[in-house]
């Protein structure tokens, strides 16, 4: 089975029906453990594939290091949008990329990080918010990189940092 769609299906496993809400999935910290492992494993094992070529058409990547106290301070949907841009980007340069890297352990890396990046896009999409559904358009801070590498060190952080906390912040509000 393809680990996007085991992050898929883990995630809906966790809402009940008539109340599809990200909120219900984030009270289970173990999730977003898994799921930080996952993106560590994907870029150690990109590390170790052989001869990886520059990309010949950079990846835009978001900037996705941030400040905590800046963080604090903003609204849960201006933080969910945030994290949809940085998303909606790693998706696209993941995507950009598959299609510029031939060699099999790289490619294969990139279509998971594609499946990953484009199921936590699609849930924080879908489920119902107080202020509706996502519409596209942002414009994130981005950087060009010609290193497959530097794909899976945006997703990890990603992971790591934004999603994350949000999913703390999630959790301390509706898990009561």
């Amino acid at each position: 089975s393809p680990p996007g769609l085991l992050l898929l299906t883990s995630f809906l496993l966790h809402v009940e029906e008539g109340h599809a809400s990200p909120v219900r999935l984030v009270c289970d910290s173990r999730l977003i453990h898994k799921y930080i492992g996952e993106a560590k494993d994907m870029e150690k094992t990109v590390g170790q594939c052989q001869a990886l070529p520059a990309l010949g058409c950079p990846a835009v990547l978001p900037l996705v290091n941030f400040s905590l106290q800046q963080w604090k301070c903003k609204s849960s949907e201006s933080k969910r949008r945030e994290i949809l841009c940085d998303l909606a980007l790693l998706v696209g340069a993941a995507a950009g990329a598959q299609g510029q890297v031939t060699q099999e352990c790289g490619a294969r890396q990139l279509g998971q990080l594609y499946e990953h990046a484009n199921s936590f896009l699609l849930l924080l999409q879908t489920f119902g918010w107080e202020a509706g559904p996502w519409e596209p358009g942002c414009s994130p801070h981005s950087v060009e990189q010609t290193h497959v590498t530097s794909i899976f060190l945006t997703y990890r952080k990603l992971v790591q940092g934004k999603l994350s906390f949000f999913f703390h912040n999630l959790a301390k509000d509706s898990c009561k």
